[in-house]
């Protein structure tokens, strides 16, 4: 060094040599008012920023200009000022090799930024005071959970309180000084304890207040549903009396009645009722069926019996009309052939021990070359005969009853009629409706009669 020129400063990272040379002249390299503005002015956003000085006019420049050592101190009192109402962390990088490859390591080069960036320094300047510090409110915010005198809210005279039975509870109390405001920790390994803990803990506490908020959600829900119900069933018992209501004013005097409340138009049941309303009606046609002749038995079963087979496929099948059956045999459908008729039918009887005639009518019969004849049809208990109804009720034809297998018919209004047979030698007519009733259906009583035969039939057997 030369004297009274050169000076050197000792620092801890390293000695640095200074020249007195031109200091003076330096501090009074003065920026003109023209320069900043010309700066300002620039279209460069950057360039503008830098001077915002420029943006004052001549006449607004009265001052002396600030030399450059009171542009750095303003400069840093401005630093100073914002770190002190920070919390710095400060990062040191370390260049390990100059040919920036990430799998060389100069170790020279790595002691050297070491030394000179002061990382020793500030472990050692650390290691002798307290590396962590923090306010006794964020402090007991974040590590409340680990104590259970503190979770979820301490009942202590202060969070200081507080926030010493945490560190009692961990046993750090010779890790950490209290202060006024803040605890110091000294190593680090108290805090990581603390963190392996917390970390451990939020999970558990998380699933608690999931547990918590559904159970919130399902009793709120389950409030609700009571609710629901009760109005409900409120409800329910509602209609079930004004429906029990309606029945007895509309029913108070049916049993004085002749057909025990036919007339009557039963009132529309609410759901609950349903089965009940179903037992009422079982007990109004009871009520009917008990009037009914016996006499008049055979033909109300044929009609349920038709009624049951069709299923509403046929609209007309001769519901409303009384059923004779026997049509060949009676004088006012057949006045001139009914005698012949009933002399045939008592020597069939005797020869072919028949107990009962089922149906018998006048009809034509369809062959399968589409050519139609008057016949006459006898349905017995044990044989289907086919009559010349010209030559006194010839026999033209005669089947066992158990050889037929089926029967089928239209929805329309005509009288077709197929009766199947197990030997495919199917019989399709048409029958004839009464001379003195011509709008008769006959088809329905043919369907009905021998349903309700059939039916019989079984059920003896099974008896």
């Amino acid at each position: 060094m030369d004297f009274q020129k050169h000076f050197r400063i000792r620092h801890y990272a390293g000695d640095v040599t200074y020249s007195v040379e031109g200091f003076l002249d330096k501090n009074k390299d003065l920026l003109f008012q023209d320069f900043k503005r010309l700066m300002y002015n620039s279209a460069n956003p950057v360039l503008k920023e830098m001077w915002p000085d420029g943006q004052l006019g001549i006449t607004e420049v009265t001052k002396r200009p600030l030399t450059a050592a009171t542009l750095f101190k303003n400069s840093i009192v401005a630093l100073v000022d914002k770190l002190a109402c920070k919390e710095p962390y400060y990062v040191r990088c370390i260049k390990p090799n100059e040919m920036k490859s990430p799998v060389l390591f100069d170790d020279a080069r790595c002691q050297h930024q070491v030394a000179y960036l002061g990382l020793l320094e500030n472990v050692m300047v650390r290691r002798a005071g307290f590396a962590y510090r923090q306010l006794y409110s964020r402090f007991l915010q974040r590590y409340k959970m680990t104590c259970e005198y503190t979770w979820p809210n301490h009942l202590m005279a202060s969070d200081r309180d507080a926030v010493e039975a945490i560190i009692t509870q961990h046993g750090f109390q010779d890790d950490v000084a209290f202060g006024h405001t803040k605890l110091f920790v000294r190593t680090p390994r108290s805090l990581f304890t603390l963190e392996q803990e917390r970390a451990a803990l939020i999970p558990i506490l998380v699933l608690f207040l999931q547990k918590i908020w559904r159970g919130a959600l399902a009793r709120l829900r389950c409030k609700r549903m009571r609710a629901i119900y009760t109005i409900m069933g409120c409800y329910k018992r509602y209609k079930v009396k004004a429906h029990f209501w309606e029945v007895e004013s509309r029913f108070a005097n049916v049993r004085t009645t002749a057909d025990y409340g036919k007339s009557v138009e039963w009132p529309a049941p609410p759901a609950a009722l349903t089965q009940f309303h179903q037992i009422t009606l079982m007990w109004w046609a009871r009520q009917v069926v008990k009037n009914i002749p016996p006499s008049d038995m055979p033909e109300v079963r044929a009609k349920v019996a038709a009624l049951t087979a069709l299923q509403g496929e046929r609209k007309h099948w001769g519901v409303g009309r009384a059923w004779e059956r026997d049509y060949l045999a009676n004088a006012r459908d057949s006045p001139q052939t009914s005698s012949d008729f009933i002399r045939v039918s008592k020597e069939l009887k005797n020869k072919d021990g028949f107990a009962q005639v089922v149906f018998s009518s006048l009809c034509r019969k369809v062959n399968r070359f589409n050519k139609s004849t008057d016949r006459a049809l006898l349905i017995t208990d044990k044989f289907v005969y086919k009559l010349e109804p010209k030559k006194q009720y010839k026999i033209l034809k005669k089947l066992p009853l158990e050889l037929f297998t089926g029967l089928s018919t239209t929805s329309g209004v005509d009288q077709m009629l197929v009766l199947h047979t197990s030997n495919k030698d199917d019989v399709l007519l048409c029958l004839q409706r009464g001379e003195l009733c011509p709008n008769q259906d006959r088809v329905g009583e043919v369907v009905g009669s021998l349903v309700d035969y059939f039916t019989r039939s079984v059920r003896d057997h099974f008896l």
